[in-house]
């Protein structure tokens, strides 16, 4: 299987790291400064990018579906057209918000619902691009997108793999940089519907792409569950305040659920580990505790030959480990023990080569892991 090895712009993501991204979409109400403030507590979050959406909306929709009334609580304009128009940006809003997210070393992209869009997007020269979950069996559109050359992000809520699989062949005609996100287009989606071993699927049908996850559940924890099974980009609805107007307000995640999720993503990355089983010099004093070594049931004198239930294991395990109860079956006491004392090798005989049989553990390598505000106390560990 090749190296997955993700580029945009100056950043590779690849191995364990991991790509987030608060989708701002149009939480942001048409207001370029709720934006710029949706921004900063994402940069503060943890989020390498924010992203928006961007809609020719005259070319996009029917006349029909333009002028279709929309008055609801959720809307900005009397006509769903108005509306959609009331949330977009213009070029020179766009070029303000490109500038506030390089000053903040956020990468800035959008999602292009249409070829005017793209040519827009392409004007400002954006990093990279979303295919939406709706256009992944829109060809012309995303023959636009390949033939940009840049990173391309492909959602597939609602797809079926033979979608998938046509959208990724014509995307990489144009460019190797693919990721390829599993995601539900339910808003929110239910927990039955995610399908994250999905993730595991894409892995093994596209071993050159990238997998992610473009979450639409309310939550952080199936994020992270997507990290643990393989996606390398998570994407995230983002809000400042759930309860403000609009239609994807309720399920963002707000800025203390963001910051939470991708601090358990950079702990799940550390956590993971290589798959080497070790042990630490901080399991010492709780093993040593709470483990067993073999002990004198009760009081036992010289030359008694041990059986059974002479034998007890009891803690703290300082002493033979119960891993070698039938070294001492059998034996005979050199001396006399008494009740709890704990037995040694220099106290039986009677059987060949018991000693002999009795090796010192193999040493096994040791790694230090720094430990974060959270660690449990060794207090607290000894209980």
């Amino acid at each position: 299987m090749s190296d997955r090895t993700l580029r945009i712009g100056d950043r590779e993501i690849s191995g364990g790291e991991c790509y987030v991204i608060a989708e701002i979409g149009h939480n942001h109400q048409g207001s370029v400064k709720t934006a710029k403030r949706m921004f900063r507590a994402a940069e503060y979050c943890g989020a390498d990018a924010v992203k928006l959406q961007k809609r020719d909306n005259r070319s996009l929709f029917t006349d029909e579906l333009f002028n279709k009334p929309y008055e609801n609580e959720n809307s900005f304009g009397v006509t769903y057209g108005s509306h959609r128009e009331a949330l977009e940006f213009d070029r020179d809003e766009y070029l303000e918000l490109q500038e506030y997210a390089r000053e903040l070393d956020l990468d800035f992209f959008a999602t292009a619902f249409d070829r005017p869009s793209v040519d827009f997007l392409e004007e400002i020269d954006i990093p990279l691009y979303k295919v939406a979950s709706a256009d992944i069996r829109n060809v012309p559109l995303l023959r636009r997108l390949a033939s940009t050359g840049k990173t391309i992000l492909i959602s597939t809520g609602g797809a079926s793999l033979a979608d998938v699989r046509r959208a990724y062949e014509i995307i990489r005609t144009g460019t190797k940089n693919i990721a390829i996100l599993q995601c539900t287009a339910g808003y929110p989606a239910a927990w039955e519907e995610l399908d994250l071993r999905v993730i595991e699927t894409y892995k093994e049908i596209f071993p050159e792409a990238t997998i992610g996850l473009s979450s639409h559940d309310s939550g952080i924890a199936m994020a992270l569950a997507g990290y643990v099974l393989g996606a390398r980009v998570i994407e995230k609805h983002f809000t400042l305040d759930r309860t403000m107007r609009g239609s994807d307000h309720s399920f963002s995640l707000e800025p203390q659920g963001l910051e939470k999720l991708i601090r358990d993503i950079n702990r799940a990355k550390v956590a993971m580990g290589d798959g080497t089983k070790r042990t630490y010099p901080s399991e010492e004093q709780p093993l040593l505790k709470m483990s067993k070594k073999l002990v004198a049931a009760e009081d036992l004198s010289e030359g008694h030959v041990l059986e059974p239930h002479d034998i007890a294991v009891k803690s703290p395990g300082d002493g033979i480990c119960p891993s070698d109860f039938d070294k001492l079956v059998g034996a005979r006491l050199r001396c006399s023990v008494a009740r709890d004392e704990g037995f040694s090798f220099e106290m039986i005989e009677g059987r060949a080569s018991i000693a002999d049989e009795h090796s010192e553990p193999t040493e096994t390598t040791v790694v230090e892991v720094p430990r974060d505000e959270d660690s449990i106390e060794e207090s607290v560990l000894g209980a």
